[in-house]
């Protein structure tokens, strides 16, 4: 992966004279932002020798001209530009810069939620000399093994189900996945394993009253257990706002319809990409498709529309969240 081999190569003190990191992962880009900031110079060199610009404040002009600076009694300077995609409509004067680049300089661009048109002399010259740095979302069904790759890197074992209980529940939050990897590196034993039961105890969600169950009962039409974690989460109201559980059961259904369209189609790994879910999850898909027809899943979008609309206070004025999430459930699975 390029980005473990940039952050390695940084750590070894190999450095790129340019860094334009572009793309809608702020992760990737705020690693080795930040990698850099922290440990190109030491602490002494740092006054006179990093800079730090935003691109709101600063011009293309004063970049450029920060960047021709020669070191102070260090061997780099270092210039970062954060938030550098307000500076989309003169950043094609980078040009310049790499016809006549400065050896001792690393410069950093984090070009937030954009890409450089590589059909135009900046995206071209700059992916031609290897400094263009994509830093795209991780699709969902490769999540898992992101989890598992990052575990591996701190020396840890995780179980395949708890890497997938960590995605299901944090989404495809990168960086609330690492705080979560880190917060139970400090709690593994000496067998060095992330197991289920610590993520469960640890990451701040019930192990039986979560989205994720609420998913699972409605799936298999288990109403005790949906009516067990409804009343649950009205307990808990803090922890389960209702606009973020419909959310949730917006995006489930979604993809349900999704495996109706390919089901019978497709093998296990072509659906597991088609519809974005873990192939651990797709025997809980194919459950929930003999349980909801298309016809029904057309109706469930339409109560999920209203009750999203009623949970923002649009035509309810007196109904609590847990009756509205009641009703809904109720009319999901009758």
């Amino acid at each position: 992966m390029v980005f473990n081999k940039l952050i390695k190569d940084i750590k070894n003190g190999q450095y790129l004279p340019i860094y334009f990191l572009q793309g809608e992962e702020p992760f990737f880009m705020d690693q080795i932002s930040n990698l850099i900031q922290e440990t190109v110079l030491d602490e002494g060199e740092k006054d006179f020798n990093q800079t730090i610009l935003y691109g709101p404040d600063t011009t293309m002009d004063e970049i450029l001209n920060v960047s021709k600076r020669y070191p102070m009694m260090a061997p780099f300077q270092v210039v970062i530009v954060k938030e550098a995609q307000h500076l989309n409509r003169t950043i094609e004067q980078l040009v310049q810069y790499l016809e006549n680049i400065v050896p001792t300089t690393i410069l950093v661009f984090c070009f937030k939620n954009k890409k450089l048109d590589k059909r135009k002399a900046l995206g071209k010259g700059l992916n031609k000399m290897g400094f263009l740095i994509d830093c795209s979302l991780i699709k969902d069904y490769h999540l898992n093994d992101w989890v598992i790759n990052l575990a591996k890197q701190k020396n840890i074992q995780i179980q395949p189900k708890a890497s997938i209980m960590l995605t299901e529940f944090i989404g495809n939050d990168l960086s609330g996945i690492a705080a979560a990897v880190s917060k139970l590196e400090v709690l593994v034993d000496e067998n060095r394993l992330i197991s289920e039961d610590l993520v469960h105890k640890n990451i701040g969600f019930s192990k039986d009253y979560n989205v994720f169950e609420l998913q699972n009962a409605l799936a298999e039409k288990n109403i005790l257990k949906a009516n067990k974690i409804i009343y649950h989460f009205s307990k808990n109201k803090k922890n389960h706002p209702l606009p973020v559980t419909i959310s949730s059961l917006y995006g489930f259904f979604t993809k349900l319809m999704k495996y109706h369209f390919f089901k019978g189609k497709l093998s296990d790994s072509e659906m597991s990409k088609k519809i974005s879910v873990h192939t651990f999850f797709l025997k809980q898909y194919n459950v929930a498709s003999n349980n909801y027809s298309k016809n029904k899943l057309a109706r469930i979008f339409s109560y999920l529309r209203e009750y999203d609309l009623k949970s923002k206070g649009l035509g309810n004025a007196s109904v609590s969240d847990e009756e509205l999430l009641r009703e809904m459930v109720f009319k999901i699975l009758h």
